[in-house]
């Protein structure tokens, strides 16, 4: 008997308990304190976010579907988590979770190996190790040298869904590999999307939030949607039925994009073979796909010769949630018209959230992401945030709620440019002339200003609630947006020197203008008093 390591039974998934306190726990475990559990977390927050969609494709299939929004709802109402169903499930796929199984290892192809039998160390699985970079990272040593298998298994976990692009280890077997390589086919599964999920407040809310039923039109899923680990195991080719894949959410929950081998044993894991697995495309993904935003792409439109392309939105470094709102509202970016050419269409889970809970509740939404560089062959950042936001804002009874949020954006963001307008211009009354010198101005408040901003305007929009008379709350929202960017611009002012007060004429165009510190001053207060007037009056609120 070989002596393995079962992900239903041995504790390998990080969470966070109700208490507050980091727990390990199995998958088994995992959905049985699943009321109990916060949220599941992990080594760094995507790897969470894969772990999620594992167990999100478990839950479907335990409760087969659920077959219908009664049956859903019967889900949410029930005191406790069908345990009953979930374990025979997961029991009947017993085999297909053990780690260092003979033939059939999670997530792994058994015999995968080069041509000369070569194993890279585990810094092509750990993506928090900067690849030549060592130095600037706490894993040296011991901690590269050996990991648990555990930690192992939520590497695995996470590097078919976020690995890097780039050249990859050559496997016998794959007629892909050239002169011993394995050249680049993408990132991971979930490296293309920006990830977005429902939290419901614990984990067992927070799965049937994002388990939309198989009823729903909005989602496609052919017949033969399952998760990996009830297809035939992989080997180190592409899968035969790849062209007519995905088949479905559960096929991209557990999208093989890498073929793995991991050398080690229940005593620590020691190295790792990655090699190139499935290759999927991210186009027109967004009826099978629910975890994430999509946006209109033209240039995608005209390389495929297609009228109409949606590509996922992915996440930007830096730009907190609350400022893309639009393009994730059910109201302001719907599901339904996606076929009609939109620019932006929600997340399924969103639009499901929506229609399930109680116009008086308030969710949490979730993003989780990479951001890659070069050619996407190494890893730049981590992107996690959350967004508290009342399902009143996500209504459509409430079309007026998302309107005012979206337009409360779209004027801040308005009245930020024109902060950063001043700065550039206060740098030129200065004697700057240089572009990356203005350039730098205007970027250094502007981040200021966001800064500033965010924790307001996410306080702002969590009061938005069904009783909320959406044109007093703008009105509220421009109020304390016009007091602290008017903050910035004084201190800004305040610094400039005699020189900039005097200012000068600068080029603009094929003429010149004059500049000065009162000028520019001017100028950015009318665009202020513009951009987030106070009052409103009801004529000047866009229409639903």
């Amino acid at each position: 008997m070989h002596d393995g390591f079962s992900l239903l039974d041995e504790p390998w998934v990080l969470v966070l308990t109700e208490d507050g306190t980091t727990d390990g726990v199995s998958l088994l475990d995992l959905f049985r304190r699943a009321p109990r559990i916060r949220e599941i977390v992990g080594d760094i927050p995507t790897q969470g976010f894969a772990i999620l969609r594992i167990a999100l494709a478990v839950l479907a299939r335990a409760v087969d579907g659920p077959r219908d929004v009664d049956a859903g709802e019967r889900l949410w109402n029930a005191p406790e988590p069908p345990i009953g169903k979930i374990e025979a499930y997961l029991e009947q796929h017993r085999e297909r979770f053990d780690l260092f199984h003979p033939a059939t290892p999670f997530f792994q192809v058994a015999d995968l190996h080069t041509a000369k039998h070569e194993f890279s160390r585990l810094e092509k699985l750990i993506a928090d190790v900067p690849a030549g970079h060592q130095y600037f990272t706490t894993r040296a040593g011991r901690g590269l040298a050996r990991i648990s298998p555990a930690e192992a298994a939520r590497w695995l976990v996470h590097v078919h869904a976020f690995d890097a692009s780039g050249i990859k280890s050559g496997a016998v077997g794959d007629d892909r590999v050239k002169g011993g390589k394995g050249y680049p086919i993408g990132t991971g599964a979930a490296g293309a999307l920006g990830g977005l999920y429902v939290d419901g407040g614990d984990l067992w809310r927070t799965l049937l939030l994002n388990t939309i039923p198989l009823d729903d039109r909005g989602v496609q899923r052919d017949r033969r949607d399952r998760p990996a680990w009830e297809a035939d195991p992989s080997g180190p080719a592409e899968a035969d039925d790849l062209t007519a894949r995905p088949y479905g959410p559960l096929d991209l929950f557990t999208w093989q994009s890498r073929r793995v081998r991991l050398v080690g044993d229940r005593d620590g894991v020691t190295g790792v073979l990655v090699a190139n697995g499935d290759k999927l495309t991210p186009q027109n993904r967004h009826r099978q796909e629910p975890m994430s935003a999509w946006r209109r792409s033209e240039p995608q439109q005209k390389k495929l010769g297609l009228p109409v392309v949606y590509m996922p939105r992915e996440h930007a470094a830096g730009r907190a949630l609350w400022r893309g709102l639009g393009a994730l509202l059910p109201l302001v970016a719907p599901r339904g018209k996606a076929d009609g050419g939109q620019p932006f269409v929600t997340a399924a889970v969103i639009e499901w959230a929506s229609d399930v809970l109680d116009g008086t509740a308030r969710v949490t939404l979730r993003t989780s992401g990479m951001t890659y560089g070069t050619q996407n062959a190494s890893v730049e950042d981590v992107i996690d945030d959350r967004l508290v936001i009342p399902v009143a804002v996500l209504s459509a009874e409430h079309p007026r709620h998302a309107q005012a949020a979206v337009d409360a954006v779209a004027a801040t963001e308005s009245a930020v440019r024109s902060l950063g307008y001043l700065a550039q211009d206060l740098a030129r009354a200065g004697g700057a002339r240089e572009p990356k010198l203005l350039e730098g101005a205007r970027d250094d408040a502007q981040r200021q200003a966001y800064a500033l901003l965010d924790a307001p305007y996410r306080a702002w929009l969590a009061g938005l609630t069904a009783d909320t008379d959406p044109l007093a709350a703008r009105e509220r929202w421009h109020g304390v947006a016009k007091d602290l960017l008017s903050g910035i611009a004084r201190a800004l002012v305040e610094d400039c020197g005699p020189d900039a007060w005097v200012g000068r004429d600068v080029a603009v165009g094929s003429g010149t203008r004059h500049v000065s510190t009162p000028e520019a001053d001017g100028r950015f207060r009318y665009a202020l008093a513009d951009a987030l007037p106070v009052p409103l009056t009801s004529t000047e609120e866009p229409a639903a």
